[in-house]
């Protein structure tokens, strides 16, 4: 069985992938695919987000193991095949490629090819170039300012009530030397 696959992306209106791969392969295999269509460096720690009803948050689908301690399943790209987790048309995922921005592509599966298999994963479609991988500094700050309104006048009193009072501070038997450490 072939899972065709489209992926558009909301920060560039002409990009679009389409991507037939086997139903056996693992999500490894799609994110790779993924990856070299939109000539992306491999130094990022994506992942993909099972969607249920719409685009509603669901599964992870990590690069690497990342919690060994919770209750929850914990699904790892090189070792889930995408048919344990993708059934239907219309289904749809994330994949987040820039997870420090929050950036990633709306992916759906849209059409289950039955009778046939692939032994390679095969772009079928590429319009418009990928978006940028990873934001700069800049970028990220413009997209996410912080708030350097100082309005507030916090000071110290705000964090410590009264102040600290130097007396207050016991320093006895700490052994604080003005020398060399190595000595």
């Amino acid at each position: 069985m072939i899972f065709r696959f489209t992926l558009i992306s909301d920060e560039v209106e002409d990009f679009m992938r389409e991507i037939q791969i086997d139903s056996d392969a693992t999500f490894f295999d799609l994110h790779k695919t993924i990856l070299e269509t939109c000539k992306y460096e491999d130094n990022q720690p994506t992942l993909f987000t099972m969607c249920e009803n719409g685009w509603e948050m669901g599964q992870e689908v990590t690069l690497e193991e990342m919690d060994t301690e919770s209750d929850e399943d914990s699904y790892v790209m090189a070792e889930t095949r995408l048919s344990e987790l993708i059934e239907d048309e219309k289904q749809h995922l994330l994949y987040t490629y820039d997870p420090l921005a929050e950036r990633c592509f709306f992916i759906e599966l849209s059409e289950i090819i039955t009778g046939k298999t692939l032994k390679a994963p095969k772009v079928t479609r590429k319009i418009g170039d990928a978006p940028k991988q990873a934001l700069d500094f800049d970028e990220l700050f413009a997209r996410n300012p912080i708030n350097t309104d100082t309005s507030d006048d916090f000071d110290d009193e705000d964090m410590f009530g009264d102040g600290i009072d130097d007396e207050e501070i016991g320093l006895e038997g700490l052994d604080i030397s003005d020398g060399n450490p190595y000595e």
